[in-house]
């Protein structure tokens, strides 16, 4: 049959014509409409991605250079990816969200690190447990910043170990300001009344275990003994050792210095007032 006598497929054809150069149309204002001055952008606005965080290190110097610089195309057009990168490279900033605001305006929330401690080799980890490049001296204006050390790579679990840790040190009314995690996966801390708390590694008796029986028991050991604790060691599943000032070797603990300790932990002594040096040993109840 001659395709030209076939009145449904002509009326197909026809109608499918017409859908393209209707699309055609259309695409063709679009583009017309896409290029007139009204969408060109005019104006982009910075602000806190919070409004309970304002900005505080960000320089909006920097900012406003760092939005010129991606900012090509219109409304339509402009590469909202290639702009949210740009102010993502400027010091201090942690994420940027970026959005139109109808005709011609970007909206760019920008969310600042929140400094938390200075990392071993310099560099500032935030709350969130990241590395960041800043100025330290910047970071500290408000107060000292926490110490926290590890191998490469582990600054988050460094940041949450942290947190557990002055949760769970929070009934002696005492806090972590350094943290420290060996090559060999121990770790131990420095408080804030100066006592270092020897934890170990994640063997054996949970860790979380032992700071549970050491905040237990604590008070009890301070009233009895009466002077300053210059650290103690949980590394044992019976019990822990307490050191007076003058007898901490943190080195000689990591190696064969806990030998000795241990022997003296596995035995509970009285805790009656000590010589500087001397060592005590507390078991569990």
């Amino acid at each position: 049959m001659n395709p030209w006598h076939d009145v449904r497929l002509l009326n197909a054809a026809a109608n499918g014509l017409m859908a393209a150069a209707g699309a055609a149309l259309l695409a063709g204002v679009a583009a017309w409409l896409i290029q007139r001055p009204a969408f060109a952008l005019q104006a982009v606005v910075v602000e806190p991605a919070s409004l309970e965080q304002p900005l505080q290190h960000v320089n909006r110097a920097l900012l406003r250079s760092a939005g010129a610089a991606r900012l090509e195309g219109n409304f339509f057009t402009v590469d909202l990816g290639a702009v949210r990168e740009s102010f993502e490279q400027v010091p201090w900033v942690r994420r940027a969200q970026v959005r139109r605001i109808w005709p011609n305006t970007l909206r760019v929330g920008i969310e600042e690190h929140q400094p938390l401690a200075v990392w071993q080799d310099g560099r500032l980890v935030n709350r969130q447990g990241e590395l960041f490049a800043a100025n330290v001296g910047e970071a500290e204006a408000e107060g000292a910043l926490l110490e926290f050390s590890g191998p490469p790579g582990s600054e988050a679990e460094v940041t949450r170990r942290w947190h557990e840790l002055r949760e769970q040190l929070g009934p002696l009314s005492i806090a972590p300001e350094a943290l420290s995690l060996s090559p060999r996966y121990a770790w131990s801390a420095r408080l804030d009344n100066g006592t270092v708390l020897l934890l170990g590694r994640e063997q054996g008796l949970p860790i979380a275990e032992r700071i549970a029986r050491w905040v237990a028991l604590a008070p009890t050991v301070q009233a009895r003994l009466n002077r300053e604790i210059a650290a103690v060691d949980l590394r044992y599943p019976n019990g822990f050792a307490i050191r007076a000032p003058g007898a901490i070797d943190t080195t000689s603990s990591e190696r064969g210095g806990a030998r000795a300790a241990a022997a003296r932990a596995a035995s509970p002594s009285r805790p009656a007032p000590a010589q500087a040096g001397s060592t005590i040993s507390k078991r569990s109840q």
